[in-house]
């Protein structure tokens, strides 16, 4: 499953302290994703941050 930050982020930083391993901030102030797949612990936590975001911003992308 790949995860996907959207223009809705308002830079809390709530994904990337619930999931450094797959969000981090960027230089603009608001969170992205890693581009590649996530899988097992990693992808637990991506799906809790993605619950946890308060704008909506984490869409989860299965191909």
């Amino acid at each position: 499953m790949k995860f996907h930050v959207n223009s809705d982020c308002i830079g809390c930083g709530l994904c990337v302290s619930t999931c450094p391993e797959v969000f981090s901030m960027t230089d603009a102030g608001t969170a992205a994703a890693v581009p590649g797949d996530v899988d097992g612990l990693d992808e637990s936590a991506a799906k809790e941050a993605m619950q946890s975001c308060p704008v909506s911003a984490i869409e989860a992308v299965s191909e």
